[in-house]
């Protein structure tokens, strides 16, 4: 039997006994064991068994599953991308595995792909149209046969070779992380600032890498003037204020021109070009402004010499942190009783994460304390300002919690208000004339939002903030039937109290995902941060015209919320990716992983260590791409699905 053909059969005896062919309708479907689900019998048994054949050869050649799933029509939901999609994430398939769904009556097709997968999204349309002719003419196991040839011609037998690749890839990539983490900052500078490159790919790694590279270096410029404040004044700082504000301009501009390119909207190989130079150009000159300051500044962190004091100062900010620490866990554990795993999804594992963090800082301040009994001052100063690292990350962590505790104790209220509204809504939407029921449709549905509001909001599982968006959503349907009777001044009022509620989530969200990806940082790449900082510029645009104009505020917000949103879910990708090639690193009594994932290892070493002149440069960037190393396998996981694609035929 062939190998891939016992897979299926243990993986049939893994799951809940089904046959191929879902009950009658046109939900979505259950894949069971096999290739094909025909509900409409457009395969015959012979084409059938044929194609499981096929496929599984395709498996053998290449690594990847190809599932079909033939309807009449697709409903609940009615749309090829999201019925598909559906059928995908509910029989958990992962970045390897594509789903061919074709609703016959209905004409409709579409391709389930998921972004993580080794075909690009250009190539999944262009199986798409490859099987067209197939299906006008009904020739539907033609069609997954096509699709089957497709995939193989792009992707040969790689796989395989790919996955021993991707080892020995992950060596390399460790040797490359040293020799990051030792090189000085301004050879990362003039590497970044590079934009000779001979296709369009090399430029977006290029501009990507400078993203992260400068990110890095701008927040851990800013960690370093914070301490430089506190120990030398505002007056001795001032210029490097003025660099850092400079560097997180241009920062700011590249991230907005990689927004561009992510977006939705389809760029021109030129304008692809044209944009990521300028990415490039602009993170160089960032750290360039950098670079300027950084001889002065490591002048003023050595003007005192006081690394004894120093090391009191760290030791007894290690004490007070490690004494909220209890707090903060107390708080997720209180917390876990009253609301859902999902709300709290973005500091469950911050104490355990504090933990390590201030385990590796106490290793670096004992270090630190054995150095300067050894009249070592410079090792001091390094395993010094790592510990400093270590301890301002454990209590942002456990500051996090205290944050997310009290959002969602507003989002509650705002739930409430949002409630009373709703109930106005519905008194005033009932005295409207309706002579096509469309009114007492939206009634029914923002009833039915309100009695599952409040379902939400009670018990040990509530959802605060998304129950908070699940109103305003039903907010804004019953809205667009009664504002025709409402006048400018009750609108006015309205939109405000809309946009309060929003605001109140955007920045709950937005808090959530800087606060994620700082104390990750080590694992999180460019695409996270820079839906982050499109969802910063975005709350802003809307607070600044929350008085003025609260209608043109909302859409602001709205996408400050969402972005935000896919920012943490990018990051806890990364982070999930990142995890398993990091696990050798547990190692000693300072538990390497976690500092590594905080960027602190990464941070305590660009700091110090060598001459004068090498910390200088090294202390803000981190060198190269911080996603982790190996996609997720192809049983479940992975990256999204939701692609626009499909059609009809």
């Amino acid at each position: 039997m062939r190998a891939r053909s016992l897979w299926a059969l243990a993986l049939a005896a893994g799951l809940v006994a089904t046959t191929t062919a879902p009950a009658a309708g046109t939900d979505p479907v259950d894949l069971g064991s096999g290739y094909i689900v025909d509900t409409v019998d457009v395969i015959s048994d012979d084409q059938e068994a044929a194609l499981f054949d096929r496929l599984s050869d395709l498996y053998d050649a290449t690594g990847v599953d190809l599932y079909a799933v033939f309807v009449d029509e697709f409903t609940n939901p009615a749309d090829a991308q999201s019925w598909a999609d559906d059928v995908a994430a509910a029989n958990g398939l992962g970045p390897q595995q594509y789903l061919l769904a074709v609703a016959v009556d209905g004409r409709q097709y579409y391709i389930s792909a998921d972004t993580a997968g080794p075909l690009t999204d250009a190539q999944v349309a262009a199986l798409e149209e490859s099987i067209v002719p197939d299906l006008r003419d009904g020739d539907y196991a033609g069609a997954v046969e096509t699709a089957a040839d497709g995939i193989q011609g792009e992707l040969g037998s790689g796989i395989s070779v790919w996955v021993v690749l991707l080892l020995v890839a992950t060596v390399i990539s460790i040797g490359v992380l040293v020799w990051l983490i030792i090189r000085r900052r301004r050879t990362t500078r003039s590497a970044a600032g590079s934009t000779q490159a001979t296709t369009i790919a090399d430029l977006e790694r290029q501009a990507s890498s400078a993203l992260v590279q400068t990110d890095d270096a701008v927040k851990t410029s800013e960690q370093e003037l914070g301490f430089a404040r506190a120990q030398f004044g505002d007056k001795a700082t001032a210029e490097f204020v003025d660099a850092l504000a400079t560097a997180r301009r241009l920062l700011d501009q590249a991230f907005t021109l990689k927004q561009r390119l992510d977006d939705e909207e389809p760029d021109s190989d030129s304008q692809k070009r044209e944009w990521n130079q300028q990415i490039i150009s602009l993170c160089g000159q960032a750290n360039a402004g950098l670079d300027d300051k950084a001889e002065a500044f490591d002048e003023l962190r050595r003007l005192e010499q006081d690394a004894p004091q120093a090391l009191s100062r760290a030791q007894d900010a290690h004490r007070d942190t490690t004494a909220a620490l209890d707090d903060a866990q107390e708080r997720v554990s209180t917390l876990a009783g009253s609301y859902a795993p999902e709300a709290l999804a973005t500091v469950a594992d911050n104490p355990e994460q504090a933990r390590e963090r201030l385990a590796f800082a106490g290793e670096r301040l004992s270090a630190a304390d054995r150095a300067i009994a050894a009249g070592d001052r410079g090792d001091a100063a390094v395993a010094i300002r790592a510990a400093e690292d270590a301890v301002a990350q454990a209590d942002l962590l456990e500051q996090a919690v205290h944050r997310l505790a009290a959002d969602l104790t507003e989002a509650e209220r705002g739930a409430q208000h949002l409630l009373a509204d709703l109930e106005q809504d519905v008194a005033t939407a009932a005295t409207l004339p309706d002579p096509d029921g469309r009114i007492a449709g939206v009634i029914a549905a923002t009833r039915a939002a309100v009695e599952q509001g409040r379902d939400a909001l009670t018990g040990p599982q509530k959802r605060p903030l998304m129950t908070v968006q699940a109103l305003e959503d039903a907010n804004a349907r019953i809205d667009g039937i009664v504002q025709e009777v409402r006048d400018r001044q009750e609108q006015a009022r309205r939109a405000t109290q809309m946009l309060d509620q929003q605001l109140t989530r955007a920045q709950a969200q937005v808090s959530a995902a800087e606060d994620y990806i700082t104390a990750r940082r080590g694992a999180v790449g460019a695409e996270a941060r820079t839906r982050l900082a499109e969802a910063g510029a975005a709350l802003v645009r809307a607070q600044q015209l929350r008085t003025a104009d609260p209608a043109q505020a909302l859409p602001h917000a709205q996408r400050a919320d969402q972005l935000a949103a896919q920012a943490i879910r990018s990051a806890q990708g990364d982070v999930g990716s990142f995890a398993p090639t990091m696990r050798g690193s547990r190692s000693g009594g300072g538990d390497m992983m976690g500092a590594v994932l905080g960027g602190i290892v990464m941070n305590s070493l660009l700091s110090g260590g060598g001459s004068a002149r090498g910390r200088r440069g090294a202390s803000r960037s981190r060198g190269g791409s911080s996603r982790g190393g190996f996609r997720p396998a192809s049983f479940g996981g992975g990256g999204t699905r939701g692609r626009r694609g499909g059609g009809r035929f």
